[in-house]
């Protein structure tokens, strides 16, 4: 069977520089996607075009759109960048200027091109899960994510705030306050299917 080897992290994008490169229907969804889960992101867009609801969205969130076709300046002192234009020529033109500056680069629906994938995610208060397909299957990281959506309770933020409380007043070294932290979580879990017995 084949295994998904990449290395999943979350990253503080209100601390990094995003570049969007591309106005249109996907720039839109990546820029959707990446404001719904970091609404402080620091982004920039290029394009010689924006779609009404691009313009919409980046001006709410106070987004600097650049009207202008892409060249590499637009690269500097940036961190990430996502390529989203219907031209296979300057999205490949993307990925090897990110890749000469070691900037990490996604190219839309090009998996070859591409540092990172944009996952499905599920967020309820301090607990995020992120899902991967291996960028295989968008479809079934969709179908993935409305299934933990339902399944993880709406007061798992209040469950994670007590435990953090908690952890304050555990006594002993890191290894002592771990172990008790298990201990005491697995008791919750083990209530919680006795419940649905």
């Amino acid at each position: 069977m084949e295994r998904n080897e990449l290395y999943p992290v979350f990253l503080k994008v209100s601390n990094l520089n995003i570049l969007i490169v591309g106005g249109g229907n996907v720039a839109l969804e990546k820029l959707t996607f990446l404001l719904k889960s970091s609404p402080n992101a620091q982004v920039e867009m290029v394009s010689p075009f924006y779609r009404e609801e691009t313009i919409a969205l980046a001006t709410k969130f106070g987004i600097v759109m650049h009207l202008s076709d892409y060249n590499k300046s637009f690269l500097k002192s940036k961190h990430m960048v996502v390529a989203t234009t219907d031209k296979v020529e300057v999205n490949e033109q993307v990925y090897h200027d990110c890749r000469a500056e070691s900037i990490l680069v996604n190219v839309a629906d090009n998996p070859p091109f591409c540092d990172f994938y944009m996952g499905g995610i599920v967020t309820k208060g301090n607990v995020k899960v992120a899902i991967s397909t291996n960028g295989k299957s968008p479809t079934t990281a969709k179908r993935l994510r409305q299934f933990f959506e339902d399944v993880i309770p709406e007061n798992i933020d209040d469950l994670v705030k007590n435990l953090n409380e908690f952890r304050k007043t555990i006594k002993g070294d890191f290894e002592e306050k771990v172990e008790t932290l298990n201990e005491f979580t697995k008791g919750l879990v083990s209530k919680k299917d006795k419940d649905t017995e």
